[in-house]
């Protein structure tokens, strides 16, 4: 059994209950020191055999699978493997050569973002969609047309930025183009390395973007999280209003809440 398993933002204990179990009877566990801090492999059995990925191939991490065809694997990726995991390739191998495998969610270094700077993403009124991109360079040819910073900009809605700080000017510039939806008011949280010891936080401005990644030295370890939601001040929301009926609840126009058996119509 294959088991890619997401390591979550940085924390040790951010792991999930899961991902630490098949970690801990593990036979191989391939991990990169790169992206995930080396105290989630205290979680790894003492017995396990250990490989550092950040100098491998993907041929050389398949032939790992090839050569131990009987072994419990952990490939330990960082984060969510579902976001920016680079695991199609691997799950089409398992696949094509008849490997059980399996993925064990992680906690999103988005998630994760969010929770270090205290907000909801999707706020009523406000926001009620995130754009999870990244801004490419080298890997320019792998966003498809249309996928550009500049075409979700465009929105003005949430804007969560992975791997996107090396060039910091022409990430702003890019955010800020002629048909964007945000102005250089537009509220930016910065946060690096969420939930780990070297965790920094900032909370900036659109305008001000290309000058505060600079001053953090902004690793690759780093979101950038643009939009209304990361400052605006909610409206009360429907869903715990007296005033709003669902399923569980009937509405009250005085204001108390009475609980429901049965659904009932809003």
């Amino acid at each position: 059994m294959i088991s890619f398993v997401g390591a979550g933002p940085g924390a040790y204990d951010l792991i999930t209950l899961r991902g630490a179990q098949r970690l801990a009877t593990a036979d191989i566990v391939i991990w990169a020191s790169s992206l995930v801090p080396k105290e989630l492999l205290s979680h790894a059995h003492p017995n396990a055999v250990v490989y550092d990925s950040s100098s491998m191939t993907l041929e050389e991490v398949l032939k790992i699978y090839q050569d131990h065809s009987e072994a419990l694997i952990v490939r330990l990726h960082s984060g969510d493997p579902a976001i920016y995991g680079a695991i199609q390739e691997q799950i089409d191998w398992c696949i094509e050569n008849h490997r059980d495998f399996e993925i064990v969610p992680g906690v999103s270094s988005l998630a994760a973002s969010a929770a270090v700077i205290g907000r909801e993403l999707t706020i009523p009124g406000i926001s009620q969609s995130i754009v999870i991109t990244r801004m490419a360079s080298r890997t320019r040819q792998s966003v498809p047309e249309g996928e550009s910073i500049e075409a979700f900009a465009s929105h003005g809605c949430t804007m969560a930025l992975f791997l996107s700080t090396a060039r910091p000017r022409a990430l702003q510039d890019k955010l800020l183009n002629p048909s964007s939806g945000y102005t250089p008011e537009t509220p930016v949280a910065i946060i690096i390395k969420a939930t780990q010891p070297e965790e920094q936080t900032s909370l900036t401005t659109l305008g001000n973007l290309s000058r505060e990644l600079q001053r953090l030295k902004a690793s690759r370890t780093t979101m950038v999280i643009v939009g209304k939601a990361v400052t605006a001040k909610p409206r009360r929301s429907h869903l715990y209003s007296p005033l709003f009926s669902h399923s569980h609840r009937r509405r009250s126009l005085r204001g108390d809440i009475t609980d429901v058996d049965e659904p009932l119509q809003q």
